[in-house]
């Protein structure tokens, strides 16, 4: 990639307290607290519906806020016109003038702040080659693939140098491999810039490769903010636990028991000792006679013999994907994925036998579905 000059013109934002309303019931976006550093990449990450678009087109002066402010830098933008933000948006839909070449849709930002014809082509070349389109450049938009046109309406934005980069899915129409490519362009190209970046996905191969953090939305509400992995490895709630992961993680439902001074997650088979550490927090749960204990599938190991202390399951269905399988199970009645690497692929109906250490373990209040153990 090219190397990029850093703008200089990025600017930190702020959310305080904003929502945003439709009608009279519906809460689009709910009391957002907010704030993201210059320079940094957010990602807002969740289901469709959960807010996060809405809250990407309030700040671009897209969509009206019912209340709150948002800041731009120093300056409150709630009564701004787009065009006064300083901002650069690349969405889903490519917005391409269609009687213009692509050198012209990329040139179009600079032309209208009348930069010179020189440095015009010195950097439309240069955010060509970044996005890959150098050798498209003379065509019309409907001469190339929508992959392409997104590419293009990606240059356009970048050439600006603005502020903010605001990003709804903005590599949703290109296929898997150049996608994975633009994704590092991408993430390279904004640090270098170092200009702050909100992006928008519900992809969370995306969210975790570019974020510098992610924040996680569900039903208008932000739910955890933090780096890609400190939110994997240390979700606050089910939600975010449920949502993270391919697949995501697996949730037994046990009961809380004791015998003397000690505490047990258990089931009809199930029997898991707790550890001390664990045992007060549980307890200062108001609601302590049931727990769902949390567990990656990628943090169970799985044995074809008896191991002891282990969880019996049964093979429900086997997905072997080359590399790994993927080992659909039931626990009691309760589904529990695995992923494992270098064993033999069980057959349907097959006992196993299922173990994992404590320190990959979540415990939550499945009533609140909030966490009960600090790790």
């Amino acid at each position: 990639m090219m190397e990029v000059r850093r703008s200089g013109n990025s600017a930190p934002v702020t959310y305080e307290n904003v929502s945003k309303q439709y009608g009279s019931n519906v809460l689009a976006v709910d009391n957002l607290n907010l704030s993201i550093e210059s320079g940094e990449m957010m990602v807002f990450l969740g289901p469709s519906g959960c807010g996060k678009t809405t809250s990407l087109r309030m700040l671009a002066g897209l969509e009206s806020i019912t209340s709150g402010i948002i800041r731009i830098g120093d300056r409150v933008v709630n009564e701004l016109p787009p065009r006064a933000r300083n901002i650069a948006m690349v969405f889903q839909s490519y917005a391409l003038y269609s009687h213009l070449s692509v050198f012209e849709n990329l040139a179009y930002p600079l032309k209208v702040r009348k930069i010179k014809k020189m440095e015009v082509q010195r950097r439309v070349e240069e955010v060509a080659a970044m996005v890959q389109i150098s050798e498209l450049l003379h065509r019309k938009p409907r001469e190339i693939s929508g992959g392409q046109r997104q590419r293009v309406a990606l240059g356009r934005a970048i050439i600006r140098e603005p502020s903010v980069f605001l990003m709804d899915e903005p590599l949703s129409n290109l296929d898997a491999k150049l996608r994975l490519h633009m994704r590092g362009e991408l993430k390279r190209f904004q640090r270098d810039l170092e200009t702050t970046t909100i992006y928008v996905t519900h992809d969370q191969a995306e969210a975790m490769t570019l974020a510098d953090r992610v924040a996680i939305m569900n039903l208008g509400v932000l739910q955890q903010v933090g780096p890609p992995r400190e939110v994997y490895r240390n979700p606050v709630n089910m939600f975010v636990a449920g949502f993270l992961g391919g697949p995501p993680m697996n949730f037994l439902d046990l009961s809380v028991a004791h015998e003397g001074d000690q505490m047990f997650l258990s089931s009809q088979t199930v029997r898991i000792p707790v550890p001390a550490e664990w045992s007060s927090q549980i307890s200062a749960n108001g609601r302590a006679e049931t727990i769902a204990l949390g567990v990656r599938p990628e943090h169970i190991r799985v044995s074809l013999s008896p191991v002891p202390g282990a969880i019996s399951a049964e093979i429900f269905v086997v997905e072997d994907l080359g590399n790994e399988l993927l080992l659909d199970m039931r626990v009691d009645g309760q589904p529990i994925i695995s992923r494992v690497i270098g064993i033999q692929e069980p057959n349907i109906g097959d006992p196993v036998w299922l173990s994992f250490d404590n320190d990959d373990v979540h415990v939550f209040d499945p009533v609140a579905q909030t966490h009960l153990v600090k790790r």
